[in-house]
């Protein structure tokens, strides 16, 4: 146990949980992104839809949207802020199955017409989890540089992925395998002790049998 731990983290209030790890599941969203939101349509379940409004949300998230952290002033001005950008950000509410109560799901879509749906959880501490990425498991904080890579399930992919990472000189913390049925589409998902270079990660996305290469930095 460290001293964040136990104080908490610096952040502008009223909570870690609804609304500093908001703001985070925000940011790490829209990084996941890989470019500026033009739309946002946020999707609140549980806890995070019963009192969001009263502790800041939904500011929270769109504020981290625009690249904000959770101790940036200018939360409580984060709607009013993407508007005059030209921004545009709907609610509703998340039809989910035992999800975590604080959990929101994310459908982006960025300036040039790229998009992602992003499912995550504030779990307590302004600590989060990103649980899903277009539908497809996954689990992982966003605290450290993570390689998420959607690829057609067939032999040959993770060794490609890993030995890219070799080759740069990047070491692996954790890995993870999904797929939504043999032989169909999967995912991996790798969280590095550093960062990965953008010629690597360029050369993934023109593998064949990769479908989309999502890389995020860290928070």
């Amino acid at each position: 146990m460290d001293l964040f731990d136990i104080v908490g983290p610096v952040m502008v209030g009223p909570s870690s949980s609804h609304t500093a790890g908001a703001v985070r599941i925000g940011y790490v969203a829209g990084k996941l992104l890989g470019e500026d939101v033009r739309k946002a349509n946020i999707l609140l379940y549980g806890s995070f839809l019963a009192t969001g409004n009263g502790h800041g949300t939904k500011k929270a998230l769109a504020a981290g949207l625009l690249g904000m952290h959770p101790d940036d002033y200018r939360i409580a001005e984060s709607l009013q802020i993407a508007e005059s950008q030209g921004i545009e950000i709907t609610f509703g509410e998340a039809k989910l199955e035992e999800a975590h109560p604080n959990t929101v799901v994310l459908q982006l879509w960025g300036i040039t017409g790229k998009s992602i749906e992003v499912q995550a959880s504030s779990i307590g501490g302004s600590r989060i989890n990103i649980d899903k990425i277009d539908g497809i498991s996954t689990n992982f904080s966003g605290d450290h540089p993570t390689l998420i890579v959607h690829n057609l399930d067939q032999p040959g992919h993770v060794s490609e992925v890993t030995s890219m990472l070799a080759h740069k000189g990047v070491n692996i913390a954790t890995m993870q395998l999904y797929r939504s049925a043999k032989g169909q589409k999967a995912v991996m998902v790798l969280e590095c002790d550093q960062n990965i270079p953008e010629d690597g990660i360029s050369w993934l996305e023109h593998v064949e049998g990769v479908l989309k290469v999502t890389y995020f930095a860290g928070i």
